[in-house]
């Protein structure tokens, strides 16, 4: 039986990575932060991640009171993860680290973006002064998972899910929308229905940074 490491030091930041700072701990957090999941869609999400490891940390997080296993109501009724009020948190010093990291170098030319990572990376990046004005909702279809995304006075909110009356629907792969988002990509290479205008103006919130 392995013993968990401890930094042994009373600061808040010591003590906050004895809870979550074990390899892959914050990225099943991230995996989290827009809502339950089965053990199979985490390692899905985490691909590098072996079912051991997973199984492990998700113990860990769970001792330390940042997630907890629940049943989803039916007709689904399968067993999933999510993260406990401590556990979320945990969201603002994500996307912090998230707007922090997104200027350091790809660890490859071949490395994936997973779909939840993507849709954390909007609020991550999101630029309020250019949203203005700006009301709109867009239904994000990636990988056939749907999300939304609302734009409302110069703020932004992204649910897991489908949206009720979205003003426009994009369908694509996460390294598509990456592509158009932030490496020169052109919005053609998109599926988009509904208002062409606000999917315009709305790939346009996301820049990034010039530092972290």
């Amino acid at each position: 039986m392995t013993t968990k490491r401890t930094y042994g030091d009373m600061c808040g930041i010591a003590r906050a990575l004895d809870v979550v700072g074990e390899r892959w701990a914050l990225l099943i957090v991230r995996e989290l932060v827009l809502g339950p999941k089965r053990f199979t869609d985490l390692r899905g999400g985490m691909p590098g991640l072996s079912s051991e490891v997973l199984t492990q940390r998700l113990r860990e997080l769970a001792q330390a009171g940042v997630l907890t296993r629940a049943t989803l109501p039916p007709p689904h009724s399968a067993r999933v993860y999510e993260l406990t009020a401590s556990g979320r948190r945990l969201e603002p010093v994500l996307l912090a680290l998230g707007r922090w990291g997104s200027v350091a170098p790809p660890p490859s030319a071949d490395a994936e973006l997973g779909v939840d990572a993507l849709v954390l990376a909007l609020p991550t990046l999101f630029d309020a002064k250019a949203a203005d004005a700006l009301d709109t909702t867009v239904e994000l279809r990636l990988n056939e998972q749907p999300f939304h995304a609302r734009v409302a006075g110069g703020h932004l909110e992204v649910e897991r899910g489908s949206a009720e009356r979205p003003d426009a629907v994009i369908t694509a792969d996460p390294a598509s929308l990456a592509a158009v988002l932030w490496h020169g990509g052109r919005a053609g290479a998109l599926q988009v229905a509904g208002d062409r205008r606000s999917v315009a103006r709305f790939l346009r919130l996301f820049p990034l940074p010039t530092e972290g």
